[in-house]
């Protein structure tokens, strides 16, 4: 095989392997650097000796993956306030074929699958992506991270029940969604009180992930009251030069603030039965500054 017929091979596969790291971290910056890596085995591998590439690419980036989350956890990093992923410019490409499995890859790289998949071990969290988001069969999985598809299954499991019991339910339809965030927005920026109080679900969440590094709650906000009197307090302050994009981020659509042309927030909202039942920010710089382009 060429160096051009293996850079398009590559090429051909790189939005599967970024789809696959970046579940695997929640890290966009982490998850190129692994593909990158991947990269590197690849040019340097006995390709003539590789039957499936695919499969040669996933094992590679997912053991990849899996080594860099053992080296995060082992350091035990402290983190300041809540936690979230970083927005991840979602670009299916090939990947989805079609209406429903849209829907699934989209509800594997919400905020709310990946802030539940921070809890699992590297081998669960591998193995639940392989399957759940991309529908390996067992016996695949098993191969590709060397162990019994017996003690894959159980791992597999073991990931479902953690997620299902512990993620918040919530609706994916984007015209739905993108409906309720205009809304959502609008009353936020003109500081409205009553139009935002009657969006958010009694019980909704604003989750802010700052970092330590700029301004955001440090703890979890609860109940419509606390939320809407934060945020109609908050947003009409913005800085005059502040503008709104609407990107889709993480399987759904999402705004983008920016001050000039740099990235301040990123706002994304999760519906449950019409009204809004989670408000994610990221204002934390290093989660935003990939964004700075779009």
């Amino acid at each position: 095989m060429s160096a051009d017929t293996a850079t398009d091979v590559f090429e051909e596969h790189r939005a599967l392997l970024m789809g696959v790291a970046y579940r695997m971290l929640g890290r966009v910056a982490d998850a190129e650097d692994v593909v990158q890596d991947a990269w590197l085995r690849w040019a340097g591998a006995d390709r003539a000796e590789v039957r499936e590439p695919a499969a040669y690419l996933v094992r590679v980036t997912t053991r990849l993956a899996i080594d860099r989350l053992r080296q995060v956890q082992a350091r035990g990093e402290a983190y300041v306030g809540p936690w979230l992923p970083e927005p991840y410019v979602t670009e299916f490409g090939d990947t989805a074929p079609d209406a429903a499995e849209r829907v699934m890859l989209a509800d594997s790289v919400s905020f709310a699958v990946l802030v539940v998949l921070e809890s699992l071990s590297p081998l669960e969290r591998a193995v639940f992506v392989l399957r759940e988001a991309f529908g390996y069969p067992y016996a695949e999985i098993a191969s590709l991270l060397g162990r019994g598809e017996a003690a894959v299954r159980q791992l597999a499991g073991r990931a479902r029940r953690h997620v299902e019991e512990r993620r918040p339910r919530y609706e994916v339809d984007p015209a739905q969604r993108r409906e309720v965030t205009e809304r959502f927005l609008a009353a936020a920026a003109q500081g409205d009180l009553a139009g935002l109080m009657s969006l958010l679900a009694p019980d909704v969440r604003l989750v802010g992930d700052s970092g330590g590094k700029v301004k955001a709650p440090v703890r979890i906000v609860h109940t419509a009251d606390k939320v809407g009197r934060f945020l109609a307090a908050v947003v009409p302050g913005a800085p005059a030069d502040t503008t709104y994009r609407f990107v889709e981020a993480n399987g759904g659509p999402a705004v983008l603030l920016l001050s000039g042309d740099r990235p301040n927030s990123l706002i994304q909202l999760d519906i449950a039965d019409g009204r809004v039942a989670t408000v994610y920010i990221v204002r934390n710089p290093d989660k935003l500054r990939h964004l700075a382009a779009r």
